[in-house]
C-alpha cells in the first residue's frame, strides 16, 4: 500500500487521547496469565504484536474475555498448559523475548514461530543468560524459530553488556520460576514497566541502580489500567513542534522516567512542551503533555544514557532534529540495526531522498538541521512501522507531496495513527 502525504496548509490544534502503552499492554497480559485470581485490564492496546501476545497465551490455555475492545476479563491459576501448536508471535520481538524466560521453566516444551522479519531478528541475547540459568533452547542461528525444553532453572548474577529491557524482563521473568535469587545489571537503566508491574501484583523483587534483583514468587492478579504510549505520543510530540501554527494537547500519556527520554530531547533542543496533570496509574506515571510549534529548535547530541530512554523514538526524533538549528549527532545506537529493520541504513536512506542532510556513522547518525524537506519522492518503509510513521510526519511539512510504501505496516503497533492526526487537522 502506497500513503501519500500532503504538506499542512494550517496548524494541529485541539486534543487527543493517545492509544494505549504496547510495552506495558504486553506485560499485563503476560504476568496475569501467570498470576493467581481473576483481573480486569483496561485501555488494551489494539496494535497487532499486542494481540500476538493475547493469543499465545489463549493457546496456553489462560481465560481471557474482550467486555469491549479495550477492556478484557482474565482469570488464570498461575499454571499454563503446552500447546499442541506452535506459538505465533507473528512480528513482536517484544513477545518472544519476553515469553521465552516464562517458558523455560516451564513444565514442558514449546516452539515460538514469527514472521519474515521476527526470524531475522537476534535472539542469543536471551539463548545466553537463559542457558546460564540451565535452560534448553534450540534456535534457527540464533534466531525463531525458538524451541523451548521446560527445565528445572536457578538463579543467576548476570551482568548484560547490553542496556535492553526485552532481555532483562525475560531474565527475571525466569527467575521467578527459578531456585535461589536472580540479579540482572545493565550498564544503563532501561524501561522499568517490568519491575514496576511485577511489584504491582506482589512479586519479591527489589531495584538498586542499574541492578534488579527478583526471587521466586507467585503472582497476585490485580486490575491494571494501562496509560497511553509515549512511542506513540512522540510522532504527534514532533508533528506540533515542526507543523507551524501547531498547538495541542495529548492526554493520558506514560512519561514512566526510563521511557521519557523524548521529553528531555526537546527540551534540551527548545521545544516548548508543558507537562500537566501528573498522576500514577497502576503503577506507572502519567500526564497530559501540550505542545507548541517551535520555530527556534537547537541541535543537540544525544548519546550514552540517552539512548535506552528513547531508542524506538530514534526514526521521529531524527526529523524533529531536521528542522534545528545545527548539528544533532546521535551515538550509541547501534542495536537500532537490530529492529524490524537496519534503522540506522534505512533511515539515512530515505531521509537523504527528501534532502535532508543526514549522515550515517555505525552507532548512529549526524544531522545539520534546518533542512527544506522537498518531497516528491517514493519512501521505502521496510515493512518497519515507526519508519513509516516518521515519513508521515515529515511529509506534514514537505515542499510536495511524498508517498510512503507499505504504509499499512503501521498497524502493528499504531492502527489509529491517521485518525487522530486528522482530528487535529483545522
Amino acid at each position: 500500500m502506497i500513503k501519500k502525504v500532503k504538506k499542512l496548509s494550517s496548524g494541529l490544534k485541539g486534543e487527543i487521547v493517545i492509544p494505549s502503552d504496547k510495552s506495558v499492554s504486553h506485560r499485563a497480559v503476560m504476568f496475569s496469565a501467570i498470576a493467581n485470581g481473576k483481573c480486569k485490564i483496561e485501555n488494551f492496546s489494539s496494535g497487532a504484536d499486542c494481540h500476538s501476545t493475547l493469543n499465545i497465551f489463549k493457546q496456553l490455555g489462560v481465560d481471557i474475555e474482550f467486555i469491549d475492545k479495550k477492556t478484557l476479563l482474565m482469570n488464570s491459576d498461575g499454571h499454563l498448559s503446552a500447546s499442541n501448536l506452535p506459538l505465533d508471535a507473528g512480528n513482536s520481538g517484544t513477545t518472544t523475548r519476553l515469553i521465552s524466560g516464562i517458558l523455560a521453566g516451564q513444565e514442558f516444551n514449546s516452539t515460538i514461530i514469527g514472521d519474515e522479519s521476527l526470524s531475522k531478528r537476534p535472539m542469543k541475547r536471551i539463548i545466553e543468560p537463559l542457558f546460564l540459568m540451565g535452560a534448553k533452547i534450540e534456535s534457527t542461528n540464533g534466531c525463531v524459530p525458538l524451541t523451548i525444553y521446560g527445565s528445572k532453572l536457578h538463579g543467576i548474577d548476570y551482568q548484560s553488556k547490553l542496556a535492553s529491557a526485552q532481555v532483562k524482563s525475560c531474565i527475571l521473568l525466569a527467575g521467578l520460576k527459578a531456585d535461589g535469587q536472580t540479579t540482572y545489571s545493565e550498564p544503563y537503566l532501561s524501561r522499568n514497566h517490568t519491575e514496576l508491574l511485577l511489584k504491582y501484583l506482589g512479586a519479591d523483587i527489589q531495584s538498586n541502580g542499574t541492578a534488579v534483583t527478583i526471587r521466586p514468587s507467585d503472582l497476585i492478579a490485580k486490575d491494571i489500567t494501562i496509560v497511553g504510549d509515549i512511542s506513540s505520543a512522540a510522532f504527534f510530540i514532533v508533528a506540533g513542534l515542526v507543523v507551524p501554527n501547531s498547538d495541542f494537547t495529548i492526554k493520558n500519556v506514560g512519561i514512566n522516567p526510563t521511557r521519557s527520554g523524548i521529553i528531555d530531547i526537546v527540551k534540551r533542543m527548545g521545544g516548548e512542551l508543558n507537562i500537566n496533570n501528573e498522576r500514577v496509574v497502576s503503577g506507572e506515571k502519567c500526564a497530559d503533555i501540550r505542545v507548541c510549534y517551535t520555530e527556534t529548535l537547537k541541535g543537540c547530541a544525544i548519546e550514552g544514557e540517552d539512548i535506552p530512554r528513547l531508542i524506538d523514538e530514534l526514526p521521529i526524533i531524527a526529523v524533529l532534529a531536521s528542522q534545528a538549528e545545527g548539528i544533532t549527532t546521535v551515538k550509541n545506537a547501534e542495536d537500532l540495526r537490530n529492529k524490524e529493520s537496519d534503522r540506522i541504513k534505512c533511515l539515512v536512506t530515505e531521509l537523504s531522498k527528501l534532502g535532508i542532510n543526514i549522515n550515517e556513522t555505525a552507532d548512529g547518525f549526524i544531522i545539520e538541521g534546518k533542512t527544506n524537506i522537498n518531497g516528491g519522492v517514493l519512501l521505502e518503509s521496510y515493512h518497519d512501522h515507526r519508519l513509516a510513521m516518521s515519513f508521515y510526519i515529515a511529509g506534514l511539512i514537505s515542499k510536495q507531496e511524498i508517498g510512503i510504501n507499505g504504509f499499512e505496516w503501521t498497524n502493528i503497533s499504531f492502527p489509529e495513527f491517521e485518525e487522530l492526526v486528522n482530528l487535529l487537522v483545522e
